[in-house]
């Protein structure tokens, strides 16, 4: 492939990347086709790079059944996991990492330096990833249709976790021959965004089990729609985002007059899609702040270089403004405008596509197909972090379209916006009706069951041992028990209930971690060490039980 394109193509990669920005919706499934035919062999690579993990971590599977409320139901699946016993001392905890929304082999790294590692070794623990049912090599099912994905559901996925826990035997991959179950070894329980919501509703449906749990980055509160993700965005960084904000009230305008709509897309390479396809695509860079993190080795912002180029002011004053029509407009669209062109068009023409091949989402046929290889599948059906958010995007959006929502749309008209507000829950929400007919056993729901994930608490979920750890300046904040949108009485932050705002932090940046604590950022440091002081203070306290 040619750099120009390697390079132009940059924005689609980190949309996609693991654990980073997901934009839901059909223009989420637009940009993982794109990616998947320009770049094929990006996924299957960062595997085979995972793959190659530290001694001392050893990979293992735990037969689940695929029905855990239906006796009648005969069928099991292999649920793998990933276990570090480097650190184990007898009578240590077990600190178990959620593998959320992606393959479990992504998750090893914070079972080696990250987090887990750091609190294993500081407690004489094991500590270890599970991986999520659907993702990675724990696929219970034959093809990922709408009737196959009905096992995929937050009770489901929490009874595999607590099944595991009162019953795993590790001795076949750890050598320790101590019985490691729960209640009588404390479980610990770590996930950071949609798996850090799993870490804290574990601790409250299955307090027996999980005797304690940090939710990092954790959204607890779900909603159908969270406009309030890019007014996160937006706020955090002002100086570009002002420039923004005047491009987009530019956008609107010129969308909503017949003489200019065309010519505006026109400017931007994107001539031939609908208004909404057109405000989708457009808001892809914006997950680049999501993907942003401390450590330089695995940090994709690709926020900063669209906020830069976004903001660059021509020196010439003749160049700072411009016209579409009759229309004038500042310099922030005309630099959006050749971003588009570079970043979005080019990619699909400098391969033979058409715009509309690339990003118009009309053709309902083209989300249907269901085999193992669509894995953007489950996390559209589920539903989460993303109508941005996931790796697997299939599975995901099954979740975002079942439970969960999320999808993020422009704000209120009293909010200056960094979207377009042709981008609404109806247009992102439709590929719920194309992706997932109604199959002979399941039918979606017309909206998200919402209310379902928030009757575990929501915003005010608490419990005994339950830590919420979020990120002053992560998108994800207005969905967590942090939110400053929700208008919630504060919080006391005790060692019992850790309370935790990491200052300047983005999306759980507790979760990764360096071999020697030092050399990380003050603000990690801090919050690693807190980590290990409440943990610690926890097991102090713990009396074991056994089941009779």
């Amino acid at each position: 492939m040619l750099v120009s394109l390697a390079l132009a193509i940059l924005p689609v990669a980190h949309a996609l990347s693991p654990h980073g920005f997901r934009l839901l919706g059909p223009q989420a499934v637009k940009l993982w086709q794109l990616e998947q035919r320009l770049q094929p062999a990006v996924e299957a690579n960062n595997l085979a790079a995972a793959a190659s993990f530290p001694p001392g971590i050893v990979e293992g599977t735990f037969t689940q059944p695929l029905d855990h409320f239906d006796n009648q139901n005969p069928f099991t699946f292999q649920q793998h996991f990933w276990v570090n016993s480097n650190f184990y001392k007898p009578g240590g905890p077990v600190i178990l990492l959620e593998g959320g929304e992606a393959p479990g082999l992504d998750r090893v790294p914070f079972i080696s330096t990250g987090v887990a590692a750091k609190l294993a070794n500081a407690t004489g623990g094991l500590c270890m990833v599970l991986e999520h049912r659907y993702y990675g090599n724990s696929v219970p099912v034959a093809n990922f249709s709408t009737d196959s994905l009905r096992w995929l559901t937050n009770d489901q996925a929490m009874a595999d976790s607590a099944n595991f826990m009162a019953n795993i035997n590790f001795t076949a991959t750890t050598g320790i021959h101590t019985d490691l179950t729960a209640p009588g070894t404390p479980y610990i329980y770590y996930g950071g965004s949609y798996a850090g919501a799993r870490s804290a509703h574990m601790r409250v449906k299955y307090p027996e089990l999980t005797y304690g749990a940090i939710a990092s980055s954790g959204v607890t509160h779900a909603s159908v729609a969270l406009w309030q993700y890019f007014d996160v965005v937006r706020n955090a960084a002002p100086n570009c985002s002002s420039v923004l904000v005047d491009a987009v009230q530019s956008i609107n305008v010129a969308l909503a007059r017949p003489d200019l709509n065309t010519p505006l897309k026109q400017l931007f390479g994107l001539d031939g899609l609908a208004d909404d396809d057109f405000a989708s695509i457009l808001t892809s860079p914006l997950g680049g702040w999501q993907n942003h993190n401390w450590d330089p080795a695995i940090d994709s912002d690709g926020w900063t270089p669209f906020c830069e180029t976004i903001a660059a002011k021509p020196s010439d004053p003749s160049l700072q403004t411009g016209h579409i029509g009759n229309l004038s407009v500042g310099f922030g669209l005309l630099n959006f405008a050749n971003y588009s062109q570079i970043n979005f068009a080019a990619p699909c023409l400098q391969n033979g596509l058409t715009i509309t091949q690339c990003y118009a989402t009309t053709d309902d046929a083209q989300f249907q197909v269901d085999d193992l290889s669509q894995t953007w599948r489950p996390w559209q059906f589920q539903g989460t972090t993303n109508v941005f958010l996931c790796y697997d995007n299939a599975l995901m959006l099954y979740l975002v379209c079942t439970a969960w929502g999320f999808f993020i749309d422009a704000p209120p008209p009293n909010i200056p916006a960094i979207a377009a507000k042709a981008l609404t829950v109806p247009y992102l929400s439709k590929i719920c009706k194309q992706a997932y007919p109604p199959g002979q056993f399941f039918t979606v729901p017309d909206q998200p069951d919402v209310a379902s994930v928030n009757a575990l608490g929501g915003f005010h979920i608490s419990a005994d041992r339950l830590a919420i750890v979020d990120g002053e300046l992560d998108p994800w904040r207005p969905a967590t028990p942090h939110s400053s949108y929700a208008y919630l009485p504060p919080r006391e932050d005790t060692t019992l209930r850790p309370f935790k705002l990491i200052p300047g932090a983005v999306h759980h940046w507790d979760e990764n971690g360096l071999p020697n604590t030092s050399d990380e950022p003050p603000a990690i440091q801090a919050i690693h060490n807190a980590e290990i002081g409440f943990v610690k203070a926890w097991l102090k306290d713990f009396k074991p039980s056994f089941r009779i």
